[in-house]
């Protein structure tokens, strides 16, 4: 089974946390990977480029000369392709650069992709991360304290609080991210990643292979109560429902 290493405030190893194998110990498939990341990188294209063909530039409405005796190639508009400030032919108009991929090939892509970080150790887990200023030298300083200091680092918190985001938002080497939103580009592109241990259980049970599993409920806590039984509908109630949904029929006339 895989184990993470959770991080003390000193950034040593105090444990190692074990995860499920079969959502972050799979083998990673590279075209499934590619997959994944071109489809998030095109989904950030704004689309919005456009150009003016030669219906759409204005002027041009004129014969520039006469068809012949000039000496010169005939032109009809100089609006045209050819021109210089005429219309350009083909040119890009605006338009999606949306790709479609199937749920569970998604959410496959991103269990390998947190597995590999797992196999090659650039991943690891805090309890908590700890800072509730909005100060950028406080959250650098206690990134520094586990080891993180300049390398492009990944962040996976449960929550992101407005003082969280203040002071990561003026690191240009971190990323601060939820559990719920984390892609699979996100985890490939930057060297280290750093989990909260809530968050990645949360994860974990959100990529588990058979769906979604509920977290799990806290100690003295109740199991809800079962709906009641709807009571049987009388049998004679029912037939002669049905009896009254049933199109009746029309006798034949007879033939003349």
């Amino acid at each position: 089974m895989p184990s993470v290493p959770v991080l003390d405030g000193k950034g040593k190893s105090s444990q190692a946390l074990e995860v499920s194998a079969d959502v972050f110990g799979v083998t990673p498939r590279v075209p499934l990977l590619h997959q994944a990341v071109v489809k998030e990188m095109a989904a950030r294209r704004a689309g919005t480029h456009s150009t003016r063909g030669r219906s759409q530039v204005s002027g041009g409405g004129r014969k520039p000369w006469k068809q012949k005796g000039t000496g010169r190639a005939r032109q009809g508009s100089i609006r045209a392709t050819q021109w210089k400030g005429g219309g350009r032919p083909f040119g890009p108009r605006p338009r999606k650069y949306d790709k479609s991929m199937p749920s569970e090939m998604r959410r496959a892509a991103l269990r390998e992709a947190v597995s590999a970080k797992i196999g090659a150790g650039h991943m690891s887990v805090v309890e908590a991360l700890g800072v509730t200023e909005a100060k950028t030298k406080a959250l650098t300083t206690r990134l520094k304290d586990l080891g993180i200091a300049g390398q492009p680092t990944l962040v996976v918190v449960g929550e992101v609080t407005e003082g969280l985001q203040r002071a990561a938002r003026n690191v240009p080497w971190l990323v601060l991210e939820t559990a719920g939103h984390v892609s699979v580009y996100q985890v490939i592109r930057h060297e280290r990643v750093l989990f909260e241990k809530a968050a990645l259980q949360a994860l974990e049970r959100t990529l588990h292979p058979d769906g979604a599993i509920a977290a799990p409920a806290p100690a003295g806590t109740a199991a809800p109560a079962a709906a009641p039984a709807a009571k049987a509908e009388p049998a004679r109630a029912a037939k002669g429902r049905a009896a009254a949904k049933s199109p009746s029929k029309t006798p034949r006339r007879p033939r003349a």
